[in-house]
């Protein structure tokens, strides 16, 4: 396919934030020190952004912005990228879940568009809202080289809807540790849109 114009995602999840893994979602924690060194870490000499779109949540914009200082490249901030709200579960560890909410927990994970956490954001609310800003940004950058600093579960919703994953699926289909990166294309042409994952995870010997 000959595209019109061709625009290159790169994705990275935050590192560790300050209090360490829990059910964060909403909970606005900065970086730890081995958080911004995993970040840092993350990065590599090949990498040209012409712009940077961040959540706004401190555990990635404070990166966000050094990122973007260092690139002297436009830094935009996307309220629809934060994390899903996990409601009573944030604050609180998986094993601290799994003792005291365990059968929902399971539930959650089993079939999250049915299953939503006591008090928090629906699947589909949160699948809205991230597709929602993809496609904006997919038109405001287009054929541009963009870094997204975003969420895990964030980056799940990405690269579902670039792969046709069922919701139902796309919280249990894709590992993304912390700062862990991934690589969307997406080519449009007048044939249509189309996306495609390029990379995910091994970055430090992926070819510009």
């Amino acid at each position: 396919m000959m595209a019109d114009n061709t625009t290159m995602f790169d994705l990275i999840r935050h590192g560790e934030p300050e209090g360490g893994p829990m059910y964060r979602g909403s909970k606005d924690d900065p970086l730890s020190d081995t958080g911004w060194q995993q970040m840092r870490d993350a990065i590599t000499e090949a990498d040209h952004w012409d712009a940077i779109v961040t959540s706004p949540m401190l555990r990635c914009a404070h990166f966000a912005r050094e990122l973007a200082d260092r690139y002297q490249v436009p830094l935009h901030r996307d309220d629809r990228l934060r994390e899903i709200n996990f409601g009573e579960w944030e604050g609180r560890t998986a094993d601290e879940v799994m003792a005291s909410n365990g059968e929902k927990l399971s539930q959650f994970w089993a079939d999250p568009v049915s299953n939503t956490p006591p008090g928090g954001e629906s699947a589909t609310d949160f699948n809205h809202r991230v597709v929602e800003s993809w496609r904006h940004w997919q038109q405001e950058l287009a054929g541009q080289n963009v870094l997204i600093v975003c969420h895990g579960g964030v980056i799940r919703m990405v690269v579902a809807d670039a792969m046709n994953i069922p919701l139902k699926h796309a919280f249990s289909s894709l590992t993304t540790p912390y700062a862990c990166r991934s690589r969307v294309q997406v080519d449009t042409s007048t044939h249509g849109r189309f996306q495609s994952l390029v990379a995910h995870g091994a970055f430090k010997t992926l070819k510009p």
